[in-house]
């Protein structure tokens, strides 16, 4: 399911326009996004949580020549499902 599709789908369970769930999606992609820039964790109960991991630096090769190089530390956002979700995919 693409984006356009999941806007779809939550026009016609919502009984909305499909414009006002598309801005209702855009503000919550947004919120996580911005609480997540923030260092907070979005935590939906029933469907999971949004956090932060922070990677180390460490050391890598590079697969063309072999040589070795510094890969920088870096921070990635991650999702864990909620056990409500988890049982429904069951």
């Amino acid at each position: 399911m693409n984006k356009s599709e999941l806007v779809d789908t939550m026009a016609e369970a919502a009984d909305i326009p499909k414009t006002a769930a598309a801005k209702a999606l855009d503000g919550f992609i947004d919120a996580i996004a911005n609480a997540l820039k923030e260092g907070d964790t979005v935590s939906i109960i029933g469907f999971g949580n949004f956090t932060v991991k922070e990677r180390a630096a460490r050391t890598g090769r590079n697969p063309q020549t072999g040589a070795t190089i510094q890969i920088a530390a870096s921070k990635s956002p991650s999702f864990k499902a909620g056990k409500a979700l988890k049982d429904a995919i069951k």
